[in-house]
C-alpha cells in the first residue's frame, strides 16, 4: 500500500500560497530568502517580494508562493488582506526571544481567528543557532498548551537560516498541511482516526471487498493498490503488510485476508508515521474532498423550473426498501437508532440529525418505520436533491444517478391538463399565532396533543405517507410558515413556486384569528396572481371542539364562495377529529386547476385582460374585413377596365 509513482496534485490544486507572519526581527525575511537561494543572506530588506518555489521543489510537484509580511501598525491592512488569501500561515518567533513566542499566544493566533483565517498554521522557531547551548528546551512541552488551545496549529518546528537547519522542512510541512491536512483525518489528542475518516474508509473497504466476505483477499488488496497508486504489490509485500497488522492487531487479519479493523489500523499507522499522503491518495481516488465528503453533482441535464420538484424514482425507492430490510436486524419493521447509525455508517454522518429533518417524520417504538424512513428521504430529495443523491451514493447505490431522481412536470402544465402526477406534494401551512398550526403538524406525524405550546419562530416540516382511497399512497410534506415570516416569504417572486397546495388555519373560536387568516389568504392569493404561481388553497377551522365565534359559519362560507374555493374544513386535533384533512389536501393538490383563490383585484385584472383581448379580436376582425373589401374592389376595378 505504498505509492511508487509521483503523486498527483491533490484536489487539482495549482499552487499553494503560504503567508509568513510574526513579530519584527524574528527572522521571517531571512527564512524566505534562505529557502529560495539555499544560502544565508547577510542583508535582507524589511519585507522581501513574493517568492516562488518551483513545482519540483517538493515531492507533490505543486508550486509554492511565499508571501512575506510586515508587523508594523501601518501595514496591518495589507497584512489582513494577505492572511485572508493564504492557503497556510507560517507564524514565526525567535528562539532567543521568549517574548516573541508569548506574542503568538497573546496576539497572532487570536488575530487569525478574528480575521476568520481558517487555514493550517505552522509555528516556527527561527534563529535556533542563537539559543545558548546550555539552554535545553522541550518544544513539545512548551507548545502543547498552545496547540491544545489553538487546534488550527498543524506542526511546530525550530530552524536556523544561518546554519541551514530544517529550513526547507518549514515550507514542506506548510504545503503538506494544505495538500494532506491532518485535522480531518486524525485526532491528535486521542491518537485515533476521526469518525468521518473511519466512515469513508469503511465505505472504500466495502467497495473493494468484491466477494462481500468481510475481508480483502490478496487479489482484492492488489486491485486496491493498482486503483489508488497505479502499481501492483508483490506477493512478499502483501505478506509483509499482513504480518505488520497481525503483530499489532491479531483481529486485523483472518484466513480470508485483511479485515476492516486491519484496514483501519493500517491507515492510522500511516498517519502516525507522517504518511498522510497515503490515506489522502486513497480518499481522493474514491472521490472524497478535504472535508471527507463526496462531491456529487446533479446530472448536467437536471435543470428545473421553479414550479417543478424533484422526487426519487421507483428504482431508488425499491433500493431504499431493500436497504431498510437489510439493516432491520431484529425484523421488527422499525429502524432503531443503532440500526440507523449502522445503515449510515459509510456516510459522513446521519443526514437527519438537524433541522429540518430531525423531528419531521413519525417515530415508531423509538425508531423509524419504513414509511418514516422513506418520508425523510422524500423530504431530503424535495429540499436538497444533490444531498439526497450523495447519500444514496454513500450507502451503495451505484446505478446511474439519473436513474435515482426525476423532475416532475411543471405545475403550470398540470393546471392545463387538470391533473398532477406527482408522488410528493408540498403544502404550505399559513395562519396566525395560536391558530393550531403546530398541533396540526404534530398530529400528522403521530405526536400527542399538547394543550399549550409555544408559537413556532422558524419554518418547520412534517412529512408522512397518506393512504388514498383505492390504496394509492402519496407523500405529503407540511411546511409551517410562522406568521412573522410571511412578509419576508412573499417578498420573493418565486417563493411560492414550490407550493403545491396551501392551507390557512385559524382558531374557529376566535374572530380575530379568522380575520388574520383571511388577510393572509388574500396576501398569498394576490402574490400568486401577480407571480403566476397559483395553487389550490383550503381554509381549516381548527379547535372545532370550542364554541365558534358569532357569525363564524356565515362569514367563512361567504369568503370561500367569493374567492371561489372550497368551504372551511372543521377539525379538532384535541379530539382526534381531523375530518380526512390530509386526504383532502392531497386531493386538492392532485387537481391544481380547482380551488385557486381569486381576489377582487385579480378578478378585475382578469376582466380587464378579457376586455383587451376582445377588443384586439374586434380590431383584427375589422381589419381583416377591410383588407378583404379592398381586395374585392381592386378585382372589380380591374375587370371593369379590361371590359372597356
Amino acid at each position: 500500500m505504498a505509492n511508487s509513482q509521483p503523486r498527483a496534485a491533490s484536489l487539482d490544486k495549482k499552487e499553494v500560497r503560504i503567508v509568513v507572519a510574526g513579530e519584527r526581527g524574528t527572522g521571517k525575511s531571512s527564512l524566505i530568502t534562505t529557502v529560495s537561494t539555499e544560502s544565508f543572506p547577510h542583508q535582507v530588506p524589511p519585507v522581501v517580494p513574493p517568492t516562488r518555489l518551483a513545482e519540483d521543489f517538493f515531492p507533490d510537484r505543486v508550486p509554492v508562493t511565499i508571501i512575506d509580511t510586515s508587523s508594523s501598525t501601518e501595514s496591518r491592512g495589507k497584512l489582513a488582506h494577505d492572511l485572508k488569501l493564504a492557503d497556510a500561515v507560517v507564524l514565526t518567533y525567535a528562539c532567543d526571544q521568549p517574548a516573541t513566542l508569548d506574542r503568538l499566544n497573546e496576539f497572532w493566533l487570536p488575530e487569525l481567528r478574528r480575521l476568520e483565517v481558517k487555514v493550517p498554521v505552522i509555528v516556527v522557531g527561527c534563529k535556533l543557532d542563537t539559543r545558548e547551548d546550555a539552554t535545553q528546551v522541550n518544544l513539545e512541552a512548551v507548545m502543547s498548551p498552545i496547540m491544545h488551545r489553538f487546534r488550527e496549529i498543524e506542526t511546530c518546528i525550530e530552524c536556523s537560516s544561518r546554519n541551514l537547519i530544517q529550513v526547507p522542512e518549514v515550507f514542506y510541512y506548510a504545503q503538506k498541511a494544505v495538500l494532506h491536512p491532518t485535522t480531518p483525518l486524525f485526532d491528535q489528542e486521542s491518537q485515533t482516526l476521526k469518525p468521518r475518516c473511519v466512515r469513508a474508509l469503511k465505505r472504500i473497504f466495502i467497495l473493494c471487498d468484491h466477494d462481500k466476505d468481510g475481508a480483502l483477499s490478496d487479489a482484492e488488496l492488489n486491485d486496491f493498490q493498482v486503483k489508488c497508486f497505479n502499481a501492483p504489490l508483490q506477493t512478499s509485500e502483501i505478506m509483509g503488510v499482513k504480518r505488520v497488522v497481525q503483530d499489532k492487531l491479531p483481529e486485523g487479519v483472518n484466513d480470508r485476508g485483511l479485515t476492516l479493523h486491519g484496514f483501519l489500523f493500517l491507515h492510522a499507522l500511516f498517519i502516525e508515521k507522517g504518511r498522510l499522503e497515503t490515506t489522502w491518495t486513497v480518499l481522493r481516488k474514491f472521490g472524497y474532498d478535504n472535508d471527507i465528503k463526496l462531491k456529487v453533482d446533479l446530472p448536467q441535464n437536471f435543470k428545473r423550473a421553479p414550479d417543478q420538484s424533484v422526487e426519487l424514482t421507483n428504482e431508488a425507492v425499491d433500493y431504499l426498501k431493500s436497504y431498510f430490510s437489510l439493516f432491520d436486524a431484529d425484523n421488527d419493521k422499525v429502524l432503531r437508532p443503532g440500526e440507523l447509525d449502522e445503515l449510515f455508517s459509510t456516510a459522513p454522518e446521519i443526514p437527519w440529525n438537524e433541522a429540518p429533518y430531525v423531528d419531521a417524520a413519525e417515530k415508531t417504538l423509538g425508531g423509524l418505520s419504513l414509511h418514516g424512513f422513506l418520508s425523510k428521504w422524500a423530504l431530503m430529495t424535495l429540499l436538497e436533491p444533490a444531498k439526497s443523491l450523495a447519500y444514496l451514493t454513500y450507502i451503495g447505490y451505484m446505478v446511474d444517478p439519473a436513474s435515482a431522481l426525476r423532475t416532475t412536470r411543471r405545475r403550470r402544465l398540470d393546471r392545463k391538463k387538470q391533473q398532477s402526477e406527482r408522488n410528493v406534494y408540498q403544502c404550505f401551512v399559513f395562519g396566525p399565532k395560536n391558530a393550531g398550526k403546530t398541533a396540526l403538524l404534530n398530529s400528522f406525524i403521530g405526536r400527542p396533543f399538547i394543550e399549550t405550546s409555544n408559537p413556532a419562530t422558524n419554518e418547520r416540516f412534517a412529512v408522512n405517507v397518506v393512504d388514498q382511497i383505492g390504496g394509492e399512497k402519496k407523500t405529503l410534506v407540511l411546511r409551517e410558515i410562522p406568521e412573522d415570516g410571511v412578509k419576508n416569504l412573499l417578498s420573493n417572486k418565486e417563493s411560492l413556486a414550490a407550493c403545491d397546495v396551501a392551507i390557512f388555519v385559524h382558531d374557529s373560536s376566535d374572530d380575530l384569528s379568522w380575520k388574520r387568516a383571511k388577510e393572509l389568504l388574500v396576501d398569498v392569493a394576490s402574490h400568486g396572481e401577480t407571480s403566476g404561481y397559483e395553487f389550490p388553497c383550503l381554509i381549516v377551522a381548527a379547535k372545532d371542539d370550542l364554541d365558534p365565534f358569532p357569525m363564524a359559519i356565515e362569514d367563512l362560507t361567504r369568503v370561500s364562495q367569493d374567492m371561489g374555493i372550497e368551504g372551511p374544513i372543521p377539525v379538532s386535533v384535541k379530539l382526534g377529529d381531523l375530518n380526512n384533512l390530509f386526504r383532502r389536501i392531497i386531493n386538492a393538490a392532485e387537481h391544481p386547476h380547482l380551488s385557486i383563490p381569486e381576489t377582487e383585484a385579480g378578478r378585475n385584472l382578469k376582466q380587464y385582460r378579457q376586455l383587451v383581448n376582445r377588443s384586439l379580436m374586434f380590431v383584427s376582425v375589422g381589419a381583416a374585413v377591410t383588407i378583404v373589401g379592398l381586395a374585392a374592389y381592386r378585382v372589380y376595378a380591374a375587370r371593369k377596365n379590361s371590359s372597356s
